[in-house]
């Protein structure tokens, strides 16, 4: 054996090391530096595949899968991740084309199944995707994450019992504990968190970024940007000194406001949001952060503060209210749109992963921390299953 051969098998031995510990920039530089000391190595592209998938390129990844396979296209772990990375990049029938491939050949294989379900799943055949999860599970009942795509099917499904069994699996087999701790108080109403934990919305929204203006307003019919924009302009038609928009996503609200402020910000939690919203040019500063941090920490005042859509993350508004009566000047406004719950609790998670409010806890908020209404409009947000989401649009002043 030569010292370069030596050589590139203790790098990709350190890759897979790297890989296992998430560090998986500095894998890829070993399995690249393990490939030019020898090219052609399968298993190497194999993992440098995997690597690039974890760091959002799949387009990369695809390019080292095909070369893998035109060396050996007996090797089904390179399979596996083609049918990965064409998912990443939106190929879901070719890529529910490989995994059949992969569990024909190799029907013990539970990470084939499970992957099938998710792309299944992605092309809206939530049954089909959950008869491929159980394939999974019945290989594999360790599996946490299929464990938790199956409850999350059968929440949709509004199947809760068998949703909240799923669940109790997933955190069995080691599933993040504050995550599902979350889908279960929504799925049981029982121990309900404050809030939704970072942990969930971050990297929701992270994925979502690419499809979120789309899946929102064409889907589901979202107007509640557009219809708080219409309530704040029946209050105010004015100009602002300087506006935040909280939760801005993609930027959707920025046009419609921008025209009429002076200075407008945006804070977001999604970094691949905060990168749509920025390219539209229209934010004079954008941070990535928790809207109830940073009302709680900024220096700056501002005399609109704008929240669509946002509340549906959070149940315990009052950290809220409070960093917005700090960062309101005295006729400053606050205009939020709310989901509306059963008017019973102050508020409640839904099986959708939603927070809705009641109007009287609301309205109790707004008096404890120093606004006075001036427009309330109960109008429905978006649809859920082609039913609409009942909403209420508020707009408070500062006094």
């Amino acid at each position: 054996m030569t010292a370069s051969f030596e050589q590139a098998k203790a790098l990709f031995f350190e890759g897979n090391e790297r890989f296992e510990a998430g560090r998986f920039e500095e894998a890829e530089a070993s399995f690249e530096k393990s490939l030019a000391l020898l090219p052609g190595r399968v298993s190497t592209l194999a993992n440098l595949a995997a690597t690039r998938i974890e760091l959002g390129k799949p387009e990369a990844a695809l390019r080292s899968i095909e070369e893998a396979l035109a060396i050996d296209p007996t090797d089904f772990d390179a399979w596996l991740h083609k049918g990965v990375a064409l998912s990443a990049l939106g190929r879901h029938g070719e890529a529910i084309e490989v995994f059949d491939g992969v569990v024909a050949r190799q029907p013990e294989r539970a990470a084939a199944w499970f992957r099938r379900g998710q792309a299944l799943q992605r092309i809206g055949r939530p049954v089909d995707a959950l008869a491929s999860f159980d394939k999974a599970l019945a290989r594999d009942p360790g599996l946490a994450e299929a464990w938790s795509q199956r409850g999350g099917i059968l929440r949709d499904m509004h199947r809760l019992d068998e949703a909240a069994a799923a669940y109790e699996q997933a955190l069995a087999h080691g599933a993040d504990p504050q995550t599902h701790r979350y889908y279960l108080a929504a799925v049981t109403g029982r121990e309900l968190p404050a809030a939704a934990p970072l942990a969930y919305v971050e990297p929701l929204f992270d994925e979502y970024a690419e499809t979120f203006e789309q899946h929102l307003v064409k889907d589901l019919k979202y107007r509640g940007h557009a219809l708080l924009v219409d309530a704040w302009r029946a209050v105010d038609p004015g100009r602002h000194a300087s506006a935040v928009d909280l939760g801005c996503g993609t930027g959707l609200c920025a046009p419609l406001l921008r025209a009429s402020v002076d200075r407008l910000e945006g804070v977001d939690l999604s970094s691949r949001m905060l990168e749509k919203a920025h390219a539209l040019g229209l934010y004079d500063e954008l941070v990535h952060g928790d809207a109830v941090e940073y009302l709680r920490t900024t220096e700056r005042r501002h005399d609109l503060i704008f929240a669509a859509d946002v509340f549906i993350y959070l149940g315990d508004l009052e950290a809220l209210f409070a960093g917005a009566a700090r960062v309101a000047p005295t006729g400053g406004l606050f205009c939020f749109s709310a989901e509306l719950g059963s008017g019973d609790p102050d508020y409640e998670l839904l099986p959708s992963l939603r927070y809705a409010h009641s109007r009287r806890y609301l309205e109790a908020l707004a008096a404890r921390h120093g606004f006075v209404p001036r427009r309330l409009v109960e109008a429905p947000l978006r649809e859920d299953q082609r039913r609409p989401v009942p909403g209420l649009y508020v707009c408070l002043a500062r006094t």
